[in-house]
């Protein structure tokens, strides 16, 4: 088995737990622009797309600026009271890191709200490259923005995984050449993601050590 040497992760619904945030963020901006009857359910299939193409999908206009821009506002305003991390996610990132694997985030949100969730968890000293939104022409499942990550960290796709709870993560990992996993705890489900071509679905954040080679549990001392 080729020996895992880095992992890249994608941010929402994948390692911030930031679900809760999304939804009541675009129910607050489209309140009073969606069709009536619109809820959660009409948001949950687009979540981990670029907000203008949700939004334009979910209000039936074309130019959706003033949506995005209200979004991004209603976002950071509730930020603090709703993200959250999955569970062992500082401890799995942080085992990682210590075993020498290169770790690296690409999402499809906004440098801004990127930076402010990493730093908010604590997570920002072990995660060395950052691609968001804003730092790529084609978003995911575009290959470019895991590409790019690929070039900042002098990565090998052939020894890297992809980690993420969307179909787009698992499309753009098979077109960068990585090795696409999947995450139980995505709202799509995990069905979506092995349709998409998911090898391996992590049922919690702690099935990466065998994926990486790394015992479950540390090793006691002594």
């Amino acid at each position: 088995m080729t020996k895992i040497q880095t992992v890249l992760f994608d941010l929402d619904g994948t390692i911030l737990d930031t679900n809760e945030l999304i939804i009541r963020s675009f129910l607050h901006v489209l309140k009073d622009v969606a069709a009536p009857g619109f809820g959660r359910e009409h948001i949950i299939p687009g979540m981990g797309n670029p907000l203008e193409m949700q939004f334009r999908k979910m209000s039936g206009l074309e130019d959706v600026s003033e949506l995005v821009a209200a979004y991004r506002t209603v976002n950071l305003e509730l930020h603090d009271e709703y993200v959250r991390l999955f569970p062992y996610v500082t401890e799995v990132v942080q085992r990682l890191h210590d075993a020498g694997i290169r770790l690296g985030v690409v999402t499809t949100k906004a440098r801004l709200t990127t930076d402010r969730g990493l730093a908010f968890v604590g997570l920002s000293e072990w995660l060395k490259v950052t691609v968001t939104m804003d730092d790529v022409t084609h978003a995911k499942p575009h290959p470019e923005p895991i590409l790019k990550a690929l070039e900042a960290l002098k990565a090998d796709p052939a020894r890297t995984l992809m980690i993420g709870d969307n179909a787009v993560d698992v499309e753009a990992a098979h077109a960068a050449g990585v090795t696409p996993i999947g995450v139980a705890w995505t709202l799509k489900g995990e069905q979506v993601l092995r349709e998409a071509g998911a090898q391996h679905i992590l049922q919690d954040m702690r099935d990466l050590y065998a994926l990486v080679g790394l015992e479950r549990e540390p090793l006691e001392k002594g």
